[in-house]
C-alpha cells in the first residue's frame, strides 16, 4: 500500500497538477491539507473520474483536510480533534482504508510566535497527543500523516538563520514533535532517510525553490502494528518545479 501526504494549498487552483500527479504516482491513499475550498467546492466528480473515492471536511477561503482512496471508499470515522470545544478550524479528518486508520491533519503554523497563533498551535500539538495516545493504547495500524509545521531538526532546514524566530522551528514546537513521536511512533521519511534533508516545501519568496532552500514539514507516522511493514518512501519533489505547483510536494511511503 502506497500512502502519500500533499498540502496542495488551494485544490481547486492546482487541480490539474493534482490529478496528473495521482495519474503517474498511483497512491493508495492521499492525505492532501490546505484546501482552502468550501465542503461542496470540493472537486469531487474531478477526483473520482481520477479513480478515487474521498472523505473531506473543507473551509472556505482555508485550511481544509481530505482523505483519497483508490478504487475504495474510505469510511470516515472522524472529522475533528478531540478537545477542541470551541474550535471550528478544519484541520483533522479520520478514515480507515484497507484495515488501516489513517488520520490526515494540517497543524496550525503559529506565527506570528509569541502569541495567540503559537499559543494555539502548542495547545493543537497537545489535543494531537492526548489522541495519538488512546489509538496506541488501542494496538492498531496507524498513520498520522500531514502537514505538521514544524521541521523537526536542524537537518530539516537548509542552512539559515532567516527563520530563526519562525514558529515552525521554535524549540517548542520541535519539543512538541519529538513528545508525539516518543509515544511510539516511527517518523517513517526520517527512518528511511536518516542522514538526508528530504525537504518537502520551499517558500514562494526568495527564490527558494531553485536554491532547494527548503524545510522538511510534511510527515508520516506510523504506529508500532504498522512500523514493522515500512519498505520504501520519499518525496516526489519534481511536482514543486510543476507551473501553477503548490510550495509543499507529496512525501509518501510503502507499506508491505
Amino acid at each position: 500500500m502506497k500512502i502519500a501526504t500533499f498540502n496542495i494549498n488551494n485544490v481547486n487552483r492546482r487541480l490539474p497538477n493534482l490529478l496528473r500527479w495521482l495519474g503517474a504516482a498511483k497512491p493508495d491513499v492521499v492525505c492532501l491539507q490546505e484546501l482552502k475550498a468550501a465542503g461542496n467546492e470540493f472537486p469531487i466528480s474531478m477526483i473520482e473520474k481520477a479513480g478515487y473515492g474521498a472523505v473531506w471536511r473543507g473551509q472556505k477561503t482555508w485550511n481544509g483536510v481530505a482523505i483519497l482512496s483508490r478504487k475504495s471508499e474510505p469510511v470516515l470515522t472522524r472529522t475533528e480533534l478531540p478537545g477542541g470545544r470551541d474550535d471550528d478550524e478544519a484541520r483533522y479528518i479520520e478514515a480507515a482504508v484497507g484495515g488501516i486508520v489513517i488520520a490526515c491533519l494540517y497543524l496550525p503554523n503559529g506565527n506570528p510566535q509569541p502569541g495567540p497563533k503559537f499559543d494555539y498551535k502548542l495547545d493543537w500539538f497537545r489535543r494531537l497527543k492526548l489522541h495519538a495516545a488512546k489509538l496506541l493504547k488501542q494496538d492498531l495500524p496507524v498513520v498520522l500523516a500531514g502537514d505538521y509545521n514544524v521541521a523537526p531538526t536542524p537537518l530539516d532546514i537548509y542552512p539559515t538563520k532567516s527563520w530563526d524566530k519562525d514558529a515552525l522551528i521554535q524549540p517548542k514546537s520541535r519539543a512538541a514533535f519529538a513528545s508525539l513521536v516518543a509515544q511510539g511512533w516511527t517518523d517513517a521519511i526520517r527512518t528511511l532517510h536518516p542522514s538526508e534533508p528530504m525537504f518537502t516545501f520551499w517558500d514562494y519568496k526568495r527564490n527558494r525553490w531553485a536554491r532547494d532552500a527548503g524545510l522538511r514539514l510534511d510527515h508520516l507516522l506510523l504506529s508500532p502494528a504498522l512500523a514493522p511493514r515500512l519498505a520504501r518512501g520519499g518525496v516526489d519533489r519534481k511536482i514543486r518545479g510543476e507551473d501553477g505547483a503548490s510550495d509543499h510536494a507529496p512525501a509518501w511511503i510503502v507499506l508491505k
